[in-house]
């Protein structure tokens, strides 16, 4: 057990650099793409072991640590953040841009609901009793219900 303990100490280079195959070929085998920065760290890991050979084991798991953090930090902020845009935080928000705007009744407004002519479709409405053919204007969206009030003609 000692001689392998000594070997690893002498060969941590190779450790590492199996490590980061491992981590790459876990990454083309397991979705996702964290494993891909954590295999790039390893393996640079391996090569600062190289340069350094009298760092010990502590200072590897360090090195590797930071280059981690880096490496994840870097791909997520390079790779993933550019080019994306903001969503809208209110989700299907369509209907919004129909308020203040005036439509024809086309199926009369009786109990609160009736239908009005929005460019080629028929929208259900909710408001105050009006006939067909009666100009409301939107003042609010519930849903796909257009709440709306009379307009007065002049």
């Amino acid at each position: 057990m000692e001689n392998f303990i000594s070997w690893a100490i002498e060969n941590a280079h190779w450790l590492w650099w199996a490590a980061g195959i491992l981590l790459l070929t876990g990454e083309m085998v397991i979705p996702g793409v964290y494993l891909l920065w954590l295999g790039l760290a390893a393996s640079c890991t391996g090569v600062v072991a190289w340069l350094m050979p009298g760092l010990a084991f502590e200072g590897h798991g360090l090195v590797f640590a930071a280059l981690s953090v880096v490496s994840i930090y870097v791909g997520h902020k390079y790779f993933y953040g550019a080019g994306q845009t903001v969503p809208d935080k209110e989700l299907n928000t369509e209907g919004k841009r129909h308020i203040g705007k005036i439509y024809e009744v086309v199926e009369p407004i009786k109990n609160g609901s009736g239908h009005v002519q929005v460019a080629d479709s028929r929208w259900l409405a909710e408001g105050p009793d009006v006939a067909k053919g009666a100009r409301v204007k939107v003042i609010s969206v519930e849903g796909t219900v257009l709440v709306v009030e009379p307009v007065a003609d002049k």
